[in-house]
């Protein structure tokens, strides 16, 4: 059964569309905004896409630029539902990659000959791809750049030590075998930005190597932690002689430059508390020691607010029996109530 997922903020026109797309047989999910539609692509991947382009929070426009951008949804079809009076936004649309578009009003024949012609040229598209090689998942691009380190000890980076910073030129690619690495950098105030938190089993520093530049930002553990550290030829050799690492690589600097985006969002439109809960849902592992070592400032950082409102939002959160703190960790008690408590703000 075909999936189809139906963005349109006019409630009666997104009930009616639904209706009749599951009367004859598709599977219909449906968002109200552009921000809700995104999160919903993301999650139900739909075989296709019917999008209003004025909408509240995000418009249609935003909506195919962030879903263009993630791999997972690059691919969709996409149609954009417009009202004759904003006929002239279609050029836009078209360029910015939408695959077919309908005007207001419109009556069910129209609806299903577009849903039915988009889907079918979709298959068609997609068969040679079905055809072609298996190329590597993340598992195995990870072991294959471990076994670069496995002659090689694990260096032992002390808590708060510097792995590498701005300007350097890298020498090695960095592999987490235990513990945590922040990368960040400063503004112009002089104000410290986290870009990520690295744990065990992930990666970094790929970039500069690809790109052949100095480093734009800084490393520094925030726990006791042991690195491997593959020489750099070794990493460009391994990338020359499989294509498909190098392939995987920039799917996963498009992902990273996606998340950067969704980060963005989440500052203009999130609360702090639904801020703070994200983030700890991100970083906290999903397994029986559900907790991480993290300062209150370095999350404040990455949540975009005060360490004074943080420290705030996580006792309200203690109080709800969702996480338990101490000086130096947080633990997650109930990762279920977390993402309700996310959902509600």
């Amino acid at each position: 059964m075909k999936k189809i997922l139906i963005i349109e903020d006019d409630l009666i026109m997104r009930e009616n569309m639904a209706e009749l797309l599951t009367l004859v047989g598709y599977k219909i999910n449906t968002a109200e905004d552009g921000k809700v539609g995104v999160e919903k692509a993301k999650s139900f991947l739909p075989d296709l896409i019917i999008c209003d382009i004025r909408m509240p929070v995000l418009d249609g426009y935003g909506v195919l630029h962030i879903l263009s951008k993630e791999v997972s949804t690059a691919s969709i079809p996409f149609i954009f539902v417009t009202a004759k009076t904003e006929r002239n936004d279609l050029r836009k649309g078209m360029e910015m990659g939408a695959d077919d578009y309908l005007t207001k009003p419109f009556d069910d024949t129209e609806l299903l000959k577009a849903v039915e012609t988009r889907l079918k040229k979709s298959d068609l598209l997609s068969k040679p791809e079905k055809a072609k090689s298996k190329t590597i998942n993340e598992n195995d691009l990870i072991n294959s750049i471990n076994k670069l380190a496995t002659n090689s000890e694990p260096t032992i980076y002390a808590h708060k030590e510097q792995v590498f910073k701005t300007g350097d030129y890298p020498h090695y690619l960095f592999f987490v075998e235990e513990g945590s690495v922040k990368t960040y950098r400063f503004n112009e105030e002089g104000k410290e930005l986290i870009s990520s938190i690295y744990h065990h089993g992930e990666f970094f520093g790929f970039k500069p190597i690809i790109e052949n530049r100095t480093y734009l930002e800084s490393a520094e553990a925030i726990e006791d932690s042991k690195l491997k550290r593959i020489p750099k030829d070794k990493f460009i050799s391994l990338i020359g002689k499989n294509k498909n690492v190098l392939s995987k690589l920039v799917k996963i600097i498009s992902k990273s430059l996606t998340e950067k985006e969704q980060e963005l969002m989440q500052m203009a439109y999130d609360s702090v508390r639904k801020r703070v809960a994200l983030r700890l849902i991100e970083l906290i592992p999903d397994d029986s020691d559900s907790s991480i070592t993290i300062t209150r400032s370095d999350l404040a950082a990455m949540v975009g607010t005060t360490s004074e409102t943080l420290v705030r939002t996580l006792a309200e959160l203690k109080d709800l029996e969702i996480i338990e703190t101490d000086m130096h960790s947080i633990s997650l008690l109930n990762r279920g109530k977390l993402m309700e408590f996310a959902k509600n703000w």
